[in-house]
């Protein structure tokens, strides 16, 4: 038999999400707006610099940014639709 008391549910805390499930689509909306921004900022720098005036430190800022913004958009999206990860 298990010991009493050591770890029973009416002792336990609820789970309470940090981040209010209502706003799940203007978080997702709003990130992953920013994040095509970035990447089309990206795609754009790449195609209009030659290889004269492309700058690598500028090019991980722009590609860093839009993937963080992308991925936490996406992360959201999921939560929207109700795959919980």
């Amino acid at each position: 038999m298990a010991t009493v008391g050591l770890l029973s549910v009416e002792h336990m805390y609820k789970y309470v999400s940090p981040v209010n499930p209502a706003v799940y689509p203007h978080l997702t909306l709003v990130l992953m707006g920013i994040g095509l921004f970035f990447m089309a900022w990206f795609f754009v720098y790449e195609v209009t610099s030659t290889k004269f005036t492309r700058d690598l430190f500028k090019e991980l800022i722009i590609s860093l940014v839009a993937a963080v913004f992308l991925g936490f958009g996406i992360l959201f999206l999921l939560l929207w639709v109700g795959i919980y990860v």
